[in-house]
């Protein structure tokens, strides 16, 4: 790959790389998500290679040994529906199979590939219905508009010749040659963009405040912080587009006047960071990064920090002191990050999803992008959708989608027919959302009208089986361990609302303890430093607006209504119904039951651990809760 020096030698290069990859009909397109890999896709990936090496088809692994006619195997980003994966298309058939493993691959070569026959058995099936083409078919997809990852499934993740090809870097392009910085700032700001990573704070003033400095210095930085439990929509866009995201921070820098960038992603992402490696790599062979971009007077350099796991340094502060190579704590807002942030020169700090929304909104203008979504929050959102549904992933609808359509359109309802009871939004900073808010327009301000914040974009659905009291203990459990302790509101406050959580489950509460988290939240909430503190307490508040009966069952009846808080019941066997099989007995994992053959069985309260595993086992369904 030889260095691009002038724009004429980019489109000569763009126009070679999309005839080439025009001629490629025939793939097989591994999905290499962390969720797929997870669940065996490398092994996938490597029978491919090992099988095809052996077999007369003429294939290739890589652009540069291409070959015409040949079958082009790549590792592609994140196909979106986690559930059924590890996920495998083949071209030109445009089929995809399902939970494919390595036992599944010489099949799939000798049936599919080498005589274009589908093997039905590796192909989704639903209700009665078939869907071998799935992104076209099946309702997953449905109401979806994939735009922020419209190359994932589709190119390989790790070819930026791929990304060339498919118009990768055309918005850069544009704002480096045909339009000012102060125009680029303008189109950002006309799009209304908001940023994803939870604020929702408008991008384009952002921007126009660190551009409107004069500093020599100025610094274009990229939080990949995700640590929200069950969040892994960051995580998706840098592993399977991450030429995307790159490009969205040169534009911006191009837009602020900054040449020297940091993205700042946490170490628990080890595919992310081979893969922006990988990209970063790619571009300064390419001349796309480095001195004199183009043959112009543009220049930037862009490095990855690793975070060690910290989840309060998605705190833009926290961050910022941390890549500084200081303990990342949040520091008291004295001055704002775009006048003083990282080495205390103005600094522009966006998302992963903020960034790889950008080159779209500068190639097709931000007329274009607030077509999409709502007045209020324009163009689309990624959410991780995860918990009791059957079709769990990674989905990108426009904002104002209801809550509706994305858990039973999309989702396919809840496993095992179940009744929906709540979604916990945006994480441990987020909120709960119930069967009240189904019709709920998921954007910025209907859900902050809730008590809840849309964040970085978890959704976690629960059914009727959940505790929404245990969930506050969690999240609330979450925070104190994550707390880095600088202030004391957040440092003593959160534990004290988790110890009376815990007091509330083992059925030691009482009904004046609800009053008094109230009163410990308000003050954590408004005495806070940073973030992490000021939005900690949500999940318990809102569990408690929505949910307060089933406090009020913990603490005046000593009842868990869901069953969960194992502290609040046990398990009795119903004589009239025992049949004494004895097979409670023997699957009892510590000889807690009890019973002579064809007798009514006993459990000593005292030994049951309440496992459940009686309760799954009995044929009888003997074994009640009391």
């Amino acid at each position: 790959m030889s260095k691009l020096k002038s724009l004429e030698e980019f489109k000569a290069f763009q126009q070679e790389a999309a005839a080439k990859l025009a001629k490629q009909t025939n793939k097989v397109l591994v999905c290499s998500g962390t969720g797929c890999m997870a669940a065996g896709a490398k092994a996938v990936y490597d029978k491919f290679v090992e099988v095809l090496s052996k077999s007369d088809v003429p294939f290739s692994v890589s652009w540069e040994d291409e070959k015409d006619g040949a079958f082009n195997l790549k590792k592609c980003g994140c196909m979106g529906c986690c559930s059924l994966g590890p996920l495998v298309r083949i071209d030109p058939l445009d089929v995809y199979y399902v939970h494919v493993t390595a036992a599944d691959v010489e099949e799939i070569v000798n049936k599919t590939i080498k005589n274009g026959e589908v093997v039905a058995r590796l192909v989704e099936y639903e209700d009665g219905v078939q869907y071998p083409h799935l992104t076209k078919d099946y309702p997953f997809y449905k109401k979806q508009s994939r735009y922020l990852m419209e190359h994932c499934g589709n190119i390989s993740s790790e070819s930026i010749e791929e990304y060339v090809a498919v118009g990768g870097y055309d918005g850069f392009i544009k704002a480096l040659f045909e339009m000012t910085p102060e125009e680029v700032v303008n189109e950002v700001d006309a799009s209304n963009l908001k940023g994803r990573g939870g604020a929702g704070f408008p991008a384009g003033k952002k921007w126009s405040q660190v551009a409107a400095h004069n500093e020599e210095v100025k610094y274009v930085v990229c939080n990949a912080d995700e640590g929200d439990p069950g969040a892994f929509m960051d995580c998706s866009v840098m592993e399977g587009d991450p030429h995307r995201m790159i490009e969205g921070m040169m534009i911006a820098a191009r837009a602020v006047g900054s040449n020297r960038g940091f993205i700042y992603c946490r170490a628990e992402y080890p595919l992310a960071v081979e893969r922006l490696t990988k990209a970063i790599e790619a571009d300064k062979a390419l001349g796309l990064l480095g001195d004199n971009i183009l043959g112009t007077d543009f220049s930037f350099e862009l490095t990855i920090s690793k975070g060690a796991g910290a989840f309060v340094c998605g705190e833009g502060s926290a961050l910022l002191k941390s890549i500084e190579g200081n303990r990342g704590q949040p520091r008291p807002k004295l001055h704002r990050t775009v006048d003083k942030g990282l080495f205390e020169a103005p600094t522009l700090l966006n998302n992963v999803e903020s960034y790889a929304n950008i080159p779209m909104i500068i190639t097709k203008g931000a007329k274009w992008y607030t077509g999409i979504g709502t007045e209020g929050s324009t163009g689309t959102k990624t959410f991780s959708l995860t918990g009791a549904i059957n079709r769990t992933g990674l989905i990108e609808v426009p904002f104002g989608t209801t809550l509706r359509e994305i858990v039973y359109d999309i989702g396919g309802g809840l496993k095992n027919g179940g009744e929906f009871k709540s979604v916990q939004i945006g994480g441990p900073s987020g909120g709960c959302l119930t069967k009240d808010h189904l019709d709920l327009p998921l954007d910025f301000d209907s859900v902050k009208k809730v008590g809840a914040i849309i964040g970085s974009g978890g959704l976690v659905v629960m059914g009727q089986d959940s505790c929404m009291v245990e969930i506050a203990r969690f999240f609330m459990n979450f925070c104190r361990e994550e707390s880095c302790g600088k202030c004391s509101a957040c440092r003593e406050g959160v534990p004290q609302i988790q110890e009376i959580l815990e007091r509330i489950t083992k059925g030691e509460g009482k009904e004046e303890d609800l009053d008094l988290m109230a009163e410990i939240a308000d003050t954590v909430k408004n005495c806070s430093l940073c973030g992490l503190g000021k939005t900690a307490t949500n999940p318990v508040m809102s569990t408690m607006r929505y949910f307060r009966d089933e406090y009020l069952a913990h603490v005046n009846d000593k009842k868990c209504p869901a069953g969960v808080c194992k502290s609040l019941f046990s398990y009795w066997v119903n004589p009239d119904k025992c049949i004494g099989c004895t097979k409670c007995a023997r699957n009892c994992p510590v000889d807690a039951i009890s019973g002579a053959v064809r007798q009514p069985h006993t459990i000593d309260t005292s030994k049951c651990i309440k496992c459940g595993t009686c309760v799954a086992g009995c044929p009888q369904n003997a074994i009640e809760e009391v």
